[in-house]
């Protein structure tokens, strides 16, 4: 079970703000796992997003811009929630075993 609403919240707060991409470590790995074609995974290997966090009580808004494509994304804190995903698949919001995608952003 997700942690409680308000709880969540306090742990949004400090990614409040405009990130850029740095570094994406085993991106391809994570996205081939997923079922992404070769051709979106080269094109999604080489974006450099630029992602905006806001947080409103217990909804987070997450819009990711790249020269590629843009997206954005708005979920109650605490419950699953659909996604369509840059490739246009429907999915719900999972953990992956045994596949670890670390990409690291700086506050812009």
């Amino acid at each position: 079970p997700c942690p409680h609403p308000s709880r969540l919240y306090s742990m949004c707060e400090p990614f409040v703000g405009a990130w850029k991409l740095v570094s994406s470590e085993n991106f391809d790995a994570y996205m081939k796992e997923l079922g992404v074609d070769l051709a979106t995974r080269r094109l999604g290997g080489s974006a450099k997003p630029t992602v905006h966090i806001s947080c409103d009580g217990d909804v987070i808004t997450i819009e990711t811009k790249s020269a590629a494509a843009s997206s954005a994304i708005s979920f109650r804190l605490g419950q699953p929630f659909d996604e369509t995903t840059a490739d246009n698949r429907k999915v719900k919001v999972c953990t992956m075993n045994a596949v670890v995608s670390t990409r690291v952003y700086e506050r812009v």
